[in-house]
């Protein structure tokens, strides 16, 4: 008989949480708080990659851990927080609002039974009506991920953008001085590397909501499309390194 997900996980396990911030003044308060609600937590880790705004003091009323990372960029801020991190287990999300606290249990009970879960935006009946999921943006993940699930033979893959994912520390640990993205597009090199390694990952479906203040990153389709382009690049080099070592 095949084995089941259990449907429980193991509170003995230390859990922390990583979040990236780049001026995320209006939300990163009340995500910290609404994370910090769940009780699951050793350290809620937050990553200042050079704020101009009021991060750094709406970080500081809470009870996380604030760090600045001076080196600019999405993938240098999550390899600090990586870094940062001695818990068994790291979840690591955006603090925009986008994602729910909630699903923090689902990413918990899978890793039970696997080293890496990742989260998908893409399943139509969890995306909010208002949130910033256009057609091309969906799509466009679906393609990106599907071209890295076939070239490195991984799990099946429908989003490879999403922030949300838990790890077993061990997993992403030990992948770390592998990882050289540090700007926008890190999270298809974090995807490869974890699959090259063997790790046991699987994907599940993630709420994806409306957020809060405007996205530094995606923020209209041309910006969309350079970050998609940057993907493909890493991806396509990384492949290609295989053939030419």
């Amino acid at each position: 008989m095949e084995k089941q997900t259990n449907l429980i996980f193991d509170r003995s396990k230390t859990i922390d949480l990583i979040l990236p911030a780049y001026n995320e003044e209006t939300s990163i308060k009340k995500c910290i708080e609404d994370f910090n609600s769940l009780s699951l937590f050793k350290n809620i880790i937050v990553i200042d990659n050079n704020s101009t705004d009021g991060t750094e003091k709406e970080i500081k009323k809470t009870s996380a851990k604030y760090i600045l990372e001076k080196e600019q960029g999405y993938g240098a801020a999550l390899i600090r927080g990586i870094k940062e991190s001695t818990s068994d287990i790291i979840i690591m999300c955006e603090p925009d609002l986008t994602f729910s606290h909630l699903d923090a249990f689902k990413f918990l009970v899978y890793l039970e039974n696997f080293d890496c879960v990742f989260g998908t935006r893409t399943s139509k009946s969890m995306i909010e009506a208002g949130s910033k999921m256009y057609s091309y943006l969906r799509y466009g993940n679906i393609i990106v991920a599907k071209l890295l699930e076939y070239l490195f033979f991984g799990p099946s893959i429908t989003d490879v953008g999403c922030s949300y994912k838990a790890f077993k520390s061990k997993s992403i640990k030990d992948i770390l001085h592998k990882l050289s993205v540090k700007g926008s597009h890190f999270q298809p090199e974090l995807m490869i590397r974890l699959i090259e390694s063997k790790a046991k990952i699987i994907e599940i479906p993630v709420f994806y909501l409306r957020r809060s203040g405007y996205s530094k990153i995606t923020y209209n389709f041309y910006s969309s499309l350079r970050v998609a382009l940057n993907m493909i690049k890493i991806i396509l080099l990384i492949f290609l390194k295989k053939f030419f070592k």
